[in-house]
C-alpha cells in the first residue's frame, strides 16, 4: 500500500482520464488524496479518492484575464498557473510534510503538482492528456499566427511571473523545463503506441496505456439509420453559428442527430428543430460514440479517444494547435477527414464521404481493437505505485540532439569558410545575404538530417529485436 496525491487543474479534458487511474489506485488499496477543484468532487468521491478542495486558492481574475483562459491563451495559462502555484504553496508545504506521498501523480501542466514534487523530492509520474510532443512529435503541431503572437509576446509576462517563484524554493530553468516532455520523467500516456506520432524516440520512462475510460462496452452500430453526433468539448463550445451550420447540413439527410453543446449557448439561439435533431447540454458521450457512425469533433484528446474506442470514425475540426496534431494523426490513420470547409454544404459533404465509405470505419475499428489491447487504468496505476522507474534503451532524442549539435558546428564551419572564400576571392559586399540565407536553411536541413537518422536509429532497433 502506498500513499499518493493526485494533482490536476480545473479541466475535464484534464481530469476525467485520470479519475479511472485513481479508481483502479484505490482498488488495489493504495490511499489515494486528489487535490482538485469542486466541480470534480462528486467524480473524485465516485472513483473512491479522498477529495481536497483546492477553489480557495484560485486567483480573482479579471475580465480579460477570464477571456483568455476562455480562448485557451498558453501565456494566459501559464500566468494562472504560476500564481495558483504561489497561493497554494504553504498549505502544499503542509500537506507534503504531514500526508508524507509516496509518489505524486500530477498533469502534465500542473505546476503546484510539478513543483511540489520537485521541491519535496517525491518520486512524480505525469498525466499527459494528449500527445507525448517532444521535437518530433511536436511537428504535428499546427499553431495559428494568434496563438504564436499569443506564445511570443507574452514571453516578458512569463519570466516575470517564473521569478517570483524562486524565493519559495521552486528551482525553474524555464517554462519550457515545466510543460515540455522529456526522456527522463516518468509519464502517462493515455493513448497507444501505434496512436502516439513517434513513438519509438520516447523512453521507457514513458507508459502508453491506452484510452482511460470506464466503459468496458463495445461499439454497436446496428440500427435503421446512421447517427450522427456533434460536440465541440469543454472549453470552446460557444459556437452557436456552427450548430447552427451542422443542422442546416443535416437536416434533409436520413439520419439521427445528437447535438452536445454544453451549457455555454441557450437552447432556443438554435431555433426550431426538426424530429431528428435533438440538443442537449450534455450526454452520454461513451453510450452515444459506441453508435454514432460518424462524430463532428473538435478534435480533443479524450473526445478523439473515445470516438476511435468505439469505433466511429470523424469529421475533424480542430481549434487549437494541440487539437490540430491530434486530427493530423487520425487523419493519417483513416480513421477521419478534415473539415476544410465549415459551411452547410462542406458539413454535408464531409458526412456524406464517410457515410458512404466503409474504410473510414474499418481503420477507426482497428484503432479500436488496438486501444482495448493496451494495458488500460491497470497498466497505468501498477506504473504509478512502482515509480520510480529506470530506463535501459536508447535514449534516440539525445542522440539526435547530439548529432544535431555535431551537424551544426560543421554546417557553420563550412558557411563561414564559404563565406571568406567569396569574400577574398569575389566581393565582400553581399556575403552577408549568404550568411543570412545559411540562417535561415540551417534550421530546416537539421530537421531534415534529425528525421533521417532517426528513422535509420528505429529501423536498426527493430531489426535486431528476433522473434521467440
Amino acid at each position: 500500500m502506498k500513499k499518493i496525491a493526485l494533482f490536476c487543474i480545473p479541466a475535464h479534458g484534464h481530469t476525467n482520464p485520470m479519475l479511472p487511474v485513481a479508481a483502479e489506485l484505490v482498488r488495489r488499496g493504495n490511499v489515494v488524496r486528489f487535490y482538485s477543484f469542486n466541480e470534480f468532487e462528486k467524480k473524485i468521491k465516485a472513483a473512491g479518492a479522498e477529495f481536497v478542495s483546492c477553489d480557495s486558492f484560485l486567483p480573482e481574475l479579471t475580465k480579460q484575464e477570464e477571456t483568455g483562459l476562455k480562448n485557451v491563451s498558453t501565456t494566459e495559462m501559464t500566468v494562472q498557473d504560476i500564481r495558483i502555484t504561489l497561493s497554494m504553496n504553504h498549505f502544499l508545504d503542509k500537506e507534503f510534510k504531514t500526508f508524507l506521498p509516496d509518489v505524486v501523480y500530477t498533469d502534465s501542466v500542473c505546476f503546484w503538482g510539478k513543483l511540489n514534487a520537485w521541491k519535496h523530492h517525491v518520486p512524480m509520474v505525469v498525466s499527459t492528456s494528449t500527445f507525448a510532443f517532444n521535437q518530433l512529435s511536436s511537428e504535428y503541431m499546427k499553431n495559428s499566427p494568434k496563438e504564436m503572437a499569443d506564445m511570443i509576446l507574452g514571453l516578458p509576462r512569463v519570466s516575470r511571473e517564473l521569478k517570483k517563484l524562486e524565493p519559495y524554493g521552486y528551482h525553474v530553468k524555464g517554462v519550457l523545463s515545466l510543460i515540455q516532455s522529456d526522456n527522463h520523467t516518468d509519464s502517462i500516456v493515455y493513448t497507444s503506441q501505434m496512436f502516439q506520432p513517434y513513438a519509438e524516440s520516447f523512453s521507457d520512462h514513458y507508459a502508453f496505456v491506452g484510452p482511460s475510460v470506464f466503459s468496458k462496452a463495445l461499439p454497436e452500430k446496428e440500427k435503421e439509420r446512421p447517427l450522427i453526433y456533434i460536440s465541440m468539448g469543454t472549453v470552446i463550445n460557444d459556437r452557436p453559428d456552427f450548430y447552427g451550420k451542422c443542422i442546416d447540413a443535416l437536416k434533409n439527410l436520413n439520419v439521427d442527430v445528437i447535438i452536445s453543446c454544453g451549457n455555454a449557448i441557450n437552447r432556443e439561439e438554435l431555433g426550431t428543430l426538426p424530429d431528428h435533431i435533438q440538443v442537449h447540454s450534455y450526454v452520454d458521450q461513451l453510450a452515444i460514440l459506441a453508435k454514432a457512425d460518424v462524430f463532428i469533433t473538435h478534435c480533443g484528446m479524450n473526445s478523439v479517444s473515445e470516438s476511435l474506442y468505439m469505433a466511429a470514425p470523424m469529421v475533424l475540426y480542430p481549434q487549437t494547435g494541440e487539437q490540430y496534431a491530434v486530427a493530423k494523426r487520425v487523419a493519417e490513420i483513416g480513421a477521419g477527414i478534415m473539415l476544410k470547409e465549415d459551411s452547410s454544404e462542406g458539413i454535408r459533404a464531409s458526412v456524406q464521404e464517410i457515410l458512404n465509405n466503409k474504410t473510414y470505419g474499418n481503420a477507426a475499428a482497428e484503432c479500436s481493437a488496438d486501444f482495448r489491447a493496451c494495458s488500460g487504468a491497470a497498466g497505468a496505476a501498477e506504473f504509478i505505485e512502482n515509480a520510480p522507474h529506470s530506463s535501459e534503451g536508447t535514449d534516440i532524442i539525445g542522440e539526435l540532439n547530439k548529432a544535431n549539435g555535431r551537424f551544426q558546428l560543421l554546417y557553420w564551419l563550412i558557411v563561414i569558410a564559404g563565406i571568406n572564400l567569396i569574400g577574398f576571392l569575389v566581393s565582400w559586399k553581399f556575403v552577408w545575404v549568404i550568411g543570412i540565407a545559411a540562417g535561415i536553411l540551417s534550421s530546416p536541413i537539421g530537421k531534415a538530417i534529425q528525421k533521417r537518422k532517426y528513422i535509420g536509429m528505429t529501423h536498426s532497433k527493430a531489426s535486431s529485436i528476433k522473434p521467440d
